[in-house]
């Protein structure tokens, strides 16, 4: 797996603008702890750094991320420091599995939902499964014409990714739509739908965002606080963190009961969604987990490979 050092680049653009990059392009920016951590850094040094007033995340290769890197899953906790009250990493059976995704996965994302400056995701290829968690945790989002949004979980028996805003951003129905199906979501219909701000050519989607940033930095960094505090507390006053915190624990759930039927995280029926087995060799497996989730991580290669809508 990746080190803090490796996973992600942090970047001065011009006055005011920051960019974050997640920096694992041979895995297709599959989120391993150390990415995850090394991300929250990065995000901790901008929020401290007063000349900063916008961050841009963006991510190297082709692809924006391929989603959770699940060959890390066993991976221990020790080398990282929580930023939660969540203990009780290694204790047995769901309860330690529950700690892990409540710190990692739900704690982070809301953490950086509630980051105090202005974040704009830059999105091209595909967004898969847990890169949707980071692309909606930021303000805005700028997509090239090529990304394309996808959470195949169901067919491994899981209702959604464990930052489940799906309703917020897509609306019910396309949420619904996208969750039973696991097709995608094409960058222009998720600007039609509200998800996406902009489209831009793929070309010009680092220019754009670029500029994008630029005009919003101009702002006074009160002002720009203020704004996105009063959105973000319509949305709470809505109950969204109220139904975050209740589909996650339907998730764990999905969890709970897969392991009981089949010894392992996910349903191995999800196989089939990914054309059967892995076709490279992705690693050793983790205890406890079975070829559904080395299945998941391959997606890297899946979508390099066009198999992946």
């Amino acid at each position: 797996m990746g080190t803090a050092r490796d996973t992600i680049r942090y970047e001065h653009l011009e006055t005011g603008v920051v960019r974050i990059v997640l920096d694992r392009p041979e895995t297709r920016n599959a989120q391993d702890k150390a990415m995850l951590y090394a991300l929250n850094e990065a995000f901790d040094a901008a929020a401290a750094d007063d000349e900063v007033k916008v961050v841009v995340l963006a991510a190297d290769g082709p692809h924006f991320s391929s989603g959770h890197d699940l060959r890390d899953a066993s991976s221990p906790m020790t080398p990282f420091r929580p930023v939660g009250c969540w203990g009780g990493f290694d204790l047995p059976g769901a309860e330690g599995w529950l700690a892990v995704e409540e710190e990692i996965y739900l704690g982070l994302c809301w953490r950086w939902r509630n980051f105090p400056k202005p974040t704009i995701a830059s999105v091209q290829g595909k967004a898969i499964a847990g890169a949707l968690m980071l692309i909606w945790v930021c303000d805005l989002v700028v997509a090239a014409d090529d990304a394309k949004f996808s959470d195949p979980v169901v067919a491994f028996g899981v209702g959604g990714v464990e930052f489940f805003a799906h309703p917020w951003e897509l609306g019910p129905r396309k949420a619904k739509e996208m969750l039973f199906t696991g097709e995608a979501v094409t960058a222009a219909e998720a600007h039609r739908l509200g998800m996406v701000n902009h489209v831009v050519p793929r070309s010009e989607l680092e220019g754009f965002t670029t500029d994008l940033a630029r005009r919003i930095a101009a702002q006074p960094s009160m002002g720009l606080k203020l704004a996105k505090q009063a959105v973000n507390q319509t949305l709470d006053a809505q109950g969204q963190w109220t139904a975050l915190q209740a589909a996650f624990g339907l998730h764990q759930l999905a969890h709970s009961h897969n392991m009981q039927r089949f010894g392992s995280l996910l349903d191995p029926a999800g196989l089939g969604h990914f054309g059967g087995a892995p076709p490279v060799p992705v690693g050793p497996r983790p205890p406890g987990l079975g070829d559904v989730e080395v299945a998941h991580v391959a997606q890297a290669e899946e979508v390099e490979q066009g198999r992946h809508t």
